[in-house]
């Protein structure tokens, strides 16, 4: 059977994705969310579910998870079609003008449009190196999806950025201990915060890194190394915070037709990229003086969506109605 065909098709789930499903919705358009994660959400479901959120305006502090319920809520006021545990891998214009997208599992969806909102595409964590690491994969957190796990723990943190600084200052008041592992010579978070850190009263051990894991058939002990002296010490530990790194890729988007960036994807000021009918938004979407917050990608999503609703209908208006005079809101 032929798959439905859809006005807009949003590729990326995050944050962006979902506000600009909810603006297509105050457009009347046919709308689906692809996004190869089994839930919505993006790199702060991902990542940051336990961690304050405070660069939205009007919005002080919220915590990651209840951002991405709220999101989520709001977008399905207009009833979009969502399709997770996907990938899109191919994108091809047909000759009537629609779009073939093809996925990894070999499904395909029809689509007017396409808004990419991916984010910085797909992580992978860069992993602790460190003897006998694989033998305690259970006690390796490589995110902070649940504290409660480490109440009471005797917890070590690897890294240096703000991720490492954050999870710190977050379990302080739920783990045993906290100890802070970092081999450079000073933090590269923000300042503000590693000077939060070291006022906290938290261990830390700069210049060092972990080198090997021991215990029985839990973890029980690391033994970490001074990069300048070669030095080595062990500290009793339950469970490792990771913060190495990501690597992360857009993948074949590259291949997909339109002109891309170190960063992504280069779109106009109308988040148009160089292939009429395929805009993006949110990290990926890359211009002059681009700002890389969450409020930046709220306001690209509805630029994307109005310009595929003109790309639809030249006639159309240039942008929706505010939300409160929708007919949707006034029943």
């Amino acid at each position: 059977m032929k798959p439905s065909l859809f006005d807009v098709t949003i590729i990326g789930g995050g944050p962006v994705g979902l506000y600009a499903a909810f603006y297509s919705g105050l457009r009347a358009m046919k709308t689906k969310i692809i996004d190869a994660e089994p839930d919505v959400g993006g790199k702060i479901r991902y990542f940051y579910p336990e961690k304050l959120i405070h660069d939205i305006g009007g919005i002080p502090e919220i915590l990651g998870a209840d951002f991405v319920a709220d999101l989520k809520k709001q977008a399905e006021t207009f009833d979009p079609t969502f399709v997770l545990n996907t990938r899109a891998t191919s994108v091809i214009k047909q000759n009537d003008g629609t779009f073939y997208i093809e996925t990894e599992n070999g499904e395909v969806h029809l689509s007017k449009t396409i808004v990419i909102a991916v984010g910085s595409g797909t992580y992978k964590m860069n992993p602790l190196k460190a003897r006998f690491a694989e033998n305690y994969a259970s006690a390796l957190h490589y995110h902070l999806r649940d504290l409660e796990k480490l109440r009471n723990k005797k917890v070590v943190i690897s890294g240096g950025g703000d991720a490492a600084l954050d999870a710190a200052l977050m379990l302080l008041p739920i783990a045993k201990s906290v100890e802070l592992i970092y081999r450079g010579d000073d933090f590269k978070g923000y300042e503000e915060r590693a000077k939060t850190v070291l006022d906290s009263g938290i261990q830390t051990h700069l210049h060092h890194e972990i080198t090997s894991l021991y215990g029985d058939k839990a973890l029980k002990e690391i033994e970490f190394t001074c990069t300048h002296s070669g030095e080595n010490k062990r500290i009793a530990c339950d469970a490792i915070f990771v913060n190495h790194g990501v690597e992360v890729d857009i993948g074949n988007m590259r291949d997909w037709g339109f002109e891309t960036e170190e960063w992504g994807i280069t779109v106009n000021h109308e988040m148009e990229t160089t292939l009429p009918g395929i805009y993006a938004c949110g990290d990926v979407a890359c211009y002059p003086r681009k700002i890389r917050i969450i409020q930046a990608g709220l306001h690209e999503g509805p630029i994307a969506i109005n310009s595929a609703k003109n790309y639809l209908d030249p006639k159309a208006a240039p942008e929706a109605m505010v939300s409160t005079h929708h007919e949707h809101f006034m029943n």
